[in-house]
């Protein structure tokens, strides 16, 4: 960062300062773990001396935290992959079912924003698109934190809702379902992707989004097909046109440049003879609201009866369960 033509390239020097960022977080989180451990022992010796009551519980309550700091130490270890520290790309898609569906992606959407926010991640959204009656049809968030996607790749799948449903004037028990999709998001310096302008279409069209100044009153929403793959990105969220195609542009990158990894990972696959069966539509997690309460992620039986603490953005408990499984 001393270098004199390190502001030349704003991008690459935003890169640098992104992982400078990051770098330090890691220290200050290390930092901190190991003042509350000499602040524990300093509270131990106390009691040796003379049992205070109080000592002890702010002892206790402090061996907790570490317990819990420690914990999240282990899971940031096992996120070791090449891409588990970099920005995440999260979409949610309403199953078959109508207004319940997408109701229920409104609800994901609201419990990952809240998660987000309890983790001080920053985010973006990209693309929204609101259900004829309620809900939302689908919704494409840019997140932006140290291990975003590390942490996030645990809630790829379809996560399952069952409840006695507000849009039923019978008040019968419905299960509804949506789809959660994550990917890294890769600075394009990062992505050895090539794009011919011959292989995609550039629409463009009036933002759908909430309003605002300017926002849906041009085209300036992007939708950009890339037709070999039938990869189809929107974006709305920028009042520019030129913005949004240039957002949409960098996310069909990050886009082709996943399936290609995914080919060498099959390629390699292949080569061991091992391959498993992958079913990405296959349920990980249920969220039952009715007769009991209850949300059970069904690859690690890890489950808790506070449905309304979980939708509240509280998911530490299943991803640190997820990445740790079988480690």
């Amino acid at each position: 960062m001393s270098a004199p033509d390190f502001w030349n390239d704003k991008r690459e020097s935003e890169k640098v300062i992104n992982e400078l960022n990051n770098l330090q977080k890691s220290i200050d989180f290390l930092k901190s773990l190991l003042s509350e451990i000499d602040s524990s022992i300093e509270m131990i010796n106390l009691i040796k001396e003379e049992y205070d009551e109080d000592i002890k519980n702010s002892l206790e309550k402090s061996v907790n935290q570490i317990n819990e700091k420690i914990k999240e130490q282990k899971v940031r270890i096992f996120l070791n992959n090449p891409n588990d520290m970099e920005n995440a790309i999260l979409e949610i898609h309403p199953g078959a079912g109508g207004t319940e569906s997408c109701d229920w992606a409104e609800m994901l959407e609201r419990m990952y924003l809240r998660y987000f926010d309890k983790k001080g991640y920053k985010y973006e959204i990209i693309d929204e698109q609101p259900g004829e009656e309620a809900g939302i049809k689908t919704v494409v968030i840019l997140v932006k934190g140290l291990y975003a996607y590390g942490y996030l790749k645990a809630e790829n799948g379809v996560h399952r809702l069952v409840r006695i449903s507000p849009f039923d004037s019978n008040s019968r028990r419905h299960t509804s379902f949506a789809s959660v999709s994550v990917s890294p998001f890769l600075e394009e310096s990062d992505i050895d992707i090539e794009i011919d302008p011959k292989d995609i279409r550039i629409d463009v069209y009036r933002s759908s989004g909430k309003g605002g100044q300017g926002v849906n009153t041009t085209d300036s929403a992007v939708r950009i097909t890339h037709i070999p793959s039938k990869i189809v990105v929107t974006c709305q969220n920028e009042r520019s046109q030129i913005q949004n195609k240039e957002k949409a542009m960098q996310v069909l990158k990050n886009k082709l440049y996943e399936i290609e990894l995914q080919k060498r990972e099959e390629e390699k696959l292949e080569l061991k003879g091992n391959i498993d069966d992958i079913n990405f539509g296959s349920q990980i997690r249920s969220y039952i609201m009715c007769p009991y309460t209850l949300v059970k992620d069904h690859r690690t039986n890890a489950e808790t009866p506070n449905v309304d603490k979980v939708l509240d953005g509280d998911l530490d408990y299943f991803i640190t369960e997820y990445l740790m499984k079988g480690r």
